[in-house]
């Protein structure tokens, strides 16, 4: 894991985008409206940048590092990723969107979860005084970087991270809001409806989803696993969750510029009275 000073979080989070909001476009425009959308280049870590287009995904050596490792060791896989330093996720800053989302006051207040949360950074990043935020993850050393890094912030009163298993967990509150960033595609397939009913448990019945889709692409295996948006609907559908909108991320760091997509999902009135 790249070594990631406090100040560059702190500089993150002060990232300001004039950019338009993008969130409230209907779903039949995704595929026909251009954005024209501006925003500061982000800098990306070494780590996440390698995991951009398909051909990289398939073919680079950490790529394939990395998942040799997760198929050996069937338990604690995450942890020596960890250990050895493969967390091509991190781009070492707050997912840009998720940066202009807050900062536009586009994202639920009340209680927030992001599983898989790593070293925290999108934790920090929507944690405010409207806005109580839980990272859970597997890893004890993803948590002790993500406690390190947030303990120094002006917002850290607003943040916590839990150690837990996103599957067996049991939280004693529900979630107003749940982001879902390079999770989804790193269980493996035939877990995601149960995924899709954690979401549904851990989620209040008027609450959000925000899954940023990636890698949108025709890879083979993983992790990371291929998805698309029809992977998210077929699990998610059936728990009574429709698409708000689904539009391209157009802040996406630029290996993955065109392999994401933002999906924002809300549970039906008749499912959330059930």
């Amino acid at each position: 894991m790249r070594t990631v000073s406090r100040g560059l979080i702190s500089n993150a989070l002060r990232f300001s985008f004039s950019i338009p909001n993008i969130l409230q476009l209907p779903i039949s425009s995704v595929r026909t409206r251009s954005f024209g959308i501006r925003a500061t280049k982000p800098k990306m870590g070494k780590n996440r940048e390698e995991v951009g287009n398909d051909n990289v995904i398939k073919s680079h050596p950490r790529v394939n590092k990395l998942q040799q490792l997760m198929h050996i060791e069937s338990s604690g896989g995450w942890e020596k990723c960890w250990e050895k330093g493969l967390t091509l996720w991190d781009i070492g800053q707050p997912t840009p969107i998720i940066v202009h989302l807050h900062q536009s006051g586009a994202l639920p207040k009340g209680r927030a979860l992001v599983p898989g949360c790593g070293t925290g950074y999108d934790v920090v990043a929507m944690a405010s005084t409207e806005r109580y935020v839980v990272g859970l993850e597997i890893s004890d050393i993803a948590i002790k970087k993500a406690e390190e890094l947030s303990s120094s912030l002006p917002n850290a009163k607003f943040v916590s991270f839990l150690k837990a298993d996103f599957f067996t967990w049991c939280p004693t509150e529900l979630f107003d809001l749940i982001f879902d960033y390079t999770f989804f595609c790193a269980i493996e397939p035939e877990m995601r409806a149960a995924w899709a009913q954690k979401i549904k448990d851990f989620l209040k019945p008027d609450g959000e989803l925000i899954t940023l889709m990636f890698p949108i692409s025709d890879h083979v295996g993983g992790p990371p696993y291929k998805v698309s948006v029809s992977d998210y609907e077929e699990v998610l559908q059936p728990m009574g969750f429709q698409a708000i909108s689904i539009v391209d991320n157009k802040l996406a760091i630029g290996p993955r510029k065109g392999r994401e997509k933002l999906g924002r999902w809300k549970r039906s009135v008749r499912h959330s009275l059930l």
